[in-house]
């Protein structure tokens, strides 16, 4: 998969958790204000992203490029929404949950190796 798909399917992943979440929690059809805009902090830190290449997501990343607010925002947004994925949008969910464990298996790889 070569870097702008693997951006591509960040940023689409990213808003369907947070359209969920603002659904469910905000009542509306569209997007709020708060959503919109996290929404758009995510994909423009996604798109800006020199790690790309080598992580799955950015809860795996080592360098944290959120302001503290927006990471706390996108926390809660995960927290409500990762469960409720597999509900939503089953593929995305159990492809997500298998790249997480394997670049954490990776990463430990790594540790174990340097060390």
């Amino acid at each position: 998969m070569n870097i702008n798909d693997k951006r591509e399917r960040e940023k689409r992943l990213v808003c369907r958790m947070i359209a969920l979440y603002c659904r469910k929690n905000h009542g509306g059809k569209t997007l709020c204000a708060d959503c919109r805009e996290l929404s758009e902090y995510a994909c423009s830190r996604s798109e800006k992203c020199p790690f790309m290449e080598n992580k799955t997501f950015c809860s795996n990343c080592r360098v944290h490029c959120y302001k503290s607010e927006m990471r706390e925002k996108i926390r809660l947004v995960m927290r409500f929404s990762g469960p409720r994925m597999i509900f939503r949008h089953p593929i995305t969910a159990i492809r997500h949950v298998i790249e997480v464990k394997c670049e954490k298996n990776r990463q430990e790889k790594e540790l174990y190796n340097e060390a």
